[in-house]
């Protein structure tokens, strides 16, 4: 509370990641600060902050089940009417998939923001402190509870709907393959702890080998990180179509960061053979938010005909 003013509260969920990390004495990293910690650094603002400490992981190493792990608690804070905004420091990695993971689950009644550091905390350029504050800011303007789940990094607030990160060695980590801001969609069911979703990367003059291991592991969906706007060759096709005959979904994204993807490409192993043979295309999402969409699709029991009209954006026109 300012000068009888009651302040807004922002709940900060700390789950570990690069802001929470420093260097130990044998050169490695690790999470090692608390939420509260990290809050202590900020300066004064006109905000009364709740540290929730949830975890303390890189986010290489999280599962779906960690996910899903943060995904509620954000739920349980979104139904508490105290907190007026939500923050969650998170590590670089998989950010872009949490956060999708996140926005596909709730429907939000207040801002809802990701943030964390590329330069841990003891780092001379450490951009922990920053992000977290330009956070804090954005969690406190109701506007942003209207935007979907944000990510605020190296001086942008990114909506999650395809976000990947291009760099790993500059403060301003994030971009959107597509400038799409908050795409209409269906709140998906939380995800099951036994759903898998595979990524297989597609190079030129790769066999099925990867995909066929997916389908003997039971794989419940299947990722190609394609070449172009979703390429691949005619050994892939006719993998999708062996995916196909036991009900197994695959969608193409591809390598390439930026743009619309459009399955157009014929000869005999382009996009558009691959969408004959019965895989999705990704308009927007590369590989990782792509499997996080395709699971939570997958555990809410979703058809065909859905799962192409959540990877056209959820529009039915992949074309806007």
């Amino acid at each position: 509370m300012t000068g009888g003013k009651v302040n807004p509260l922002v709940a900060v969920i700390a789950t570990g990641g690069t802001i929470a990390s420093e260097r130990t004495a044998s050169g490695a990293s690790r999470p090692s600060l608390t939420g509260e910690s990290l809050l202590a650094l900020l300066p004064d603002m006109p905000v009364d902050l709740k540290p929730i400490e949830l975890m303390a992981k890189d986010s290489a190493s999280l599962t779906l089940a960690d996910m899903q792990e943060i995904s509620d608690k954000v739920g349980e804070l979104l139904d508490d009417a105290a907190v007026g905004g939500v923050v969650i420091l998170h590590g670089t990695d998989a950010m872009e998939e949490t956060a999708l993971l996140v926005h596909l689950q709730h429907a939000l009644t207040k801002p809802v923001v990701f943030t964390g550091a590329q330069f841990t905390a003891d780092h001379p350029k450490a951009d922990g402190p920053a992000n977290l504050a330009a956070a804090v800011a954005a969690a406190i303007d109701p506007v942003n509870g209207r935007r979907g789940v944000l990510v605020c990094f190296g001086g942008r607030l990114l909506p999650a709907w395809g976000l990947y990160k291009h760099s790993s060695d500059v403060a301003d980590a994030f971009r959107q393959s597509r400038p799409l801001e908050n795409p209409a969609s269906p709140r998906l069911v939380p995800l099951l702890d036994n759903v898998r979703v595979d990524v297989v990367a597609i190079y030129p003059g790769c066999d099925s080998v990867h995909v066929d291991a997916s389908l003997r592991a039971d794989a419940h969906g299947i990722v190609l990180a394609a070449l172009g706007s979703g390429n691949a060759n005619p050994r892939l096709v006719e993998a999708i179509r062996r995916c196909a005959s036991v009900g197994v979904p695959v969608v193409v994204s591809s390598r390439v960061p930026d743009g619309l993807l459009v399955s157009s490409y014929g000869g005999g192993g382009g996009g558009h053979d691959l969408a004959d043979a019965g895989a999705v295309h990704s308009a927007t999402l590369r590989p990782g938010q792509a499997r996080i969409l395709l699971a939570a699709l997958v555990a809410s029991g979703a058809g065909a005909e859905a799962i192409t009209q959540a990877f056209a954006d959820f529009s039915g026109d992949a074309t806007s």
